[in-house]
């Protein structure tokens, strides 16, 4: 399933998330510049490598910066055309109504908050790999979690290919989202065990969705009563 459009209007136009994408663009594009073997080095410095953290805990090799600080700038490495044309999509079909309803300076703190806690889950899960981990997939999951709590009842234009027939649909956010994770949820169990953790983190995309949907609530919470739910 491919979304094509939230179906829910936006009162403000999503600079954050505008910027955002910007910001991912810019450096997907200095890192594919880079030749071969400076790129590789580029990903290992600035990637989440789970094994830095757990050698920095233990003081050997590599101090606390060098190990936590990829927690941050992994978001915003990619590993491909593919990969960020990805990301950036779900980013800009779901968060701008994320960032409508939390403000353009919560917005970024909350996707950098989600950001890092995917991180975090992913480490955990993956604990001793030396295989970086990068992407802004474990943010976006955050913004996800929060659209669900925010819009469950909205609508979201999705194309479905069925062999070789294709059809929009607007399937219920709360289907669409649900699909979504059930997918990361049980691909993360079927990943527990095995010998190699490379390719997609899924317990970032589970652990930043949690996150998002424990802030929002929260976020929510703290909002005057007298404002729609959607």
């Amino acid at each position: 399933m491919i979304p094509l459009k939230d179906m829910t209007s936006r009162r403000s136009f999503p600079v954050a998330t505008l910027l955002l994408i910007i910001a991912n663009v810019i450096v997907f594009i200095h890192q594919v510049t880079l030749p071969p073997a400076a790129a590789e080095a580029f990903i290992r410095t600035y990637g989440l490598v789970p094994a830095k953290i757990q050698m920095a805990l233990a003081g050997r090799h590599y101090t606390l910066e060098q190990a936590f600080i990829p927690m941050f700038t992994c978001m915003f490495l990619h590993g491909g055309i593919l990969h960020i044309l990805g990301n950036m999509w779900f980013l800009w079909i779901f968060g701008g109504n994320v960032e409508d309803r939390m403000g353009p300076l919560a917005y970024p703190l909350f996707y950098m908050i989600c950001g890092i806690g995917s991180g975090l889950s992913q480490t955990a899960f993956s604990w001793g790999s030396h295989i970086p981990s990068i992407g802004a997939s474990g943010a976006i999951s955050g913004v996800l979690g929060a659209y669900i709590v925010f819009f469950p009842r909205s609508r979201i234009l999705t194309l479905i290919p069925l062999f070789i027939i294709w059809f929009t649909w607007r399937i219920p956010a709360v289907i669409f989202i649900g699909i979504w994770f059930a997918v990361q949820f049980l691909s993360g169990l079927g990943s527990l065990g095995a010998a190699s953790m490379g390719g997609i983190a899924w317990w970032a995309h589970v652990g930043g969705f949690l996150l998002g949907m424990l802030l929002a609530r929260t976020f929510w919470r703290s909002m005057p009563r007298q404002m729609p739910a959607w």
